[in-house]
């Protein structure tokens, strides 16, 4: 009887981590974007953003939007439903700005965190 009672509470224990491991282990591997870089080019009037994020399924854990401001509006909000494989990529925006305005981009990745970057035009 005894041994029964063991081999029944080993078995609930070791149900018992499976799942946990199949239903959480997908958020072990999430992670925010590790840099947001800048960059506006006057003569093209281009936003560049070069964003640093690892994945190991870019179809699942992803950039899913860019949000960009400038001067404290929203301009722009850029869906996407996966990213490049490289882990580090540029998006280019067309965005008229003068010298002096203020953007502020943020990427939000699709299962966990986000990251914003600031610049002010030259």
């Amino acid at each position: 009887m005894k041994k029964n009672m063991f081999r029944s509470k080993f078995l609930q224990a070791v149900l018992f981590i499976f799942f946990f491991l199949c239903f959480s282990s997908q958020f072990s591997y999430a992670t925010a974007p590790k840099s947001v870089d800048l960059v506006y080019d006057m003569n093209t009037q281009t936003l560049s953003v070069t964003i640093n994020h690892y994945t190991l399924s870019a179809g699942m854990h992803y950039i899913k939007n860019v949000e960009i401001k400038k001067n404290g509006t929203t301009i722009s909000i850029n869906k996407y439903s996966t990213q490049p494989k490289s882990s580090i990529f540029t998006y280019t925006y067309n965005i008229p700005a003068a010298k002096g305005d203020v953007f502020e981009v943020t990427a939000t990745c699709s299962l966990w965190g986000h990251k914003t970057a600031t610049l002010t035009v030259p």
